[in-house]
């Protein structure tokens, strides 16, 4: 199958735009047909991946989550074929599904994996917000820190002014849970963040979402904690609270917006819930 190498080369500070020659003279030494398409747009990305699964084309992202996703929503339900070179700053999707970081072509299959959605827009990963809220807007505003240390700078920044919300939780229909806390997390996958394991236990082909709270605990205390998440170790303490769901609803008692995947995805209150089997990925065999 011909490949579309569908590339931002500005992504991960230009790691993307750096990796593409070597990538192009992989396919080349293994015989596969490919073109490239180079873009900045996440719309154009969508179009372009569309286009690629007219023509017959697998599209291979050389980028960052941001990119993977806008390609995978674009492919969701249809006979596309998505694979992923990873190019960006934290390539979490890529640590999931084990895609080697350093972009190579290796021996693959094609599986069919879950999408998350919220109000209507897919994510691959994880939809968080509160304290998450504020810590991904400073990240991508911040120009001084570069690959995933911006990730844990901006959750540095955010918790010098974080004061605790209130959280209205709903899992499928159920219930609703309040909370006062730090952050709501929906995961499709386990990983976000440049590495960060806040959903050790996501499945990315379950048909469900893990649903991750963390309740108002002291600032240093908080701060210890953020460590273990790297690990996923974080899932043990008593402020911590994991459940299960198709879908959720997620409210507050003042104004956060949601991020998926390193971008905005929506305003509070949300619905997110799950494709399952949306949309065809090439893993590692």
């Amino acid at each position: 199958m011909k490949v579309c190498i569908v590339v931002n080369p500005s992504a991960g500070g230009g790691r993307a735009g750096r990796a593409l020659p070597d990538v192009q003279g992989e396919f080349d030494r293994l015989g596969i047909e490919h073109r490239v398409e180079q873009t900045r747009s996440l719309e154009h990305a969508r179009e372009l991946a569309v286009a690629a699964t007219a023509a017959g084309e697998a599209t291979a992202t050389l980028g960052g989550d941001g990119l993977i996703s806008a390609v995978a929503g674009a492919l969701k339900h249809s006979s596309g074929v998505l694979g992923v070179l990873p190019g960006g700053r934290g390539n979490d999707f890529a640590r999931v599904l084990g895609i080697p970081l350093d972009p190579v072509v290796a021996a693959n299959v094609v599986r069919e994996l879950d999408l998350g959605v919220v109000n209507g827009r897919t994510f691959i990963s994880i939809a968080s917000c509160g304290f998450d809220s504020d810590a991904n807007r400073i990240a991508n505003e911040t120009r001084l820190v570069r690959g995933n240390l911006v990730y844990a700078y901006g959750a540095l920044r955010a918790l010098a002014g974080w004061r605790p919300a209130r959280f209205e939780v709903t899992l499928d229909g159920r219930e609703p849970r309040t909370m006062s806390g730090y952050t709501v997390a929906v995961a499709n996958s386990g990983a976000y963040g440049g590495g960060m394991l806040m959903a050790p236990s996501a499945s990315l082909d379950d048909g469900t979402l893990d649903v991750v709270m963390v309740e108002d605990v002291p600032k240093l205390r908080f701060l210890r904690l953020l460590p273990t998440v790297f690990k996923g170790e974080h899932v043990r303490q008593r402020s911590v609270h994991v459940s299960r769901a198709r879908e959720v609803v997620v409210a507050a008692d003042r104004p956060f917006t949601m991020y998926a995947d390193g971008d905005p995805i929506a305003e509070l209150p949300a619905t997110v819930g799950v494709l399952p089997g949306a949309v065809k990925v090439i893993v590692p065999q």
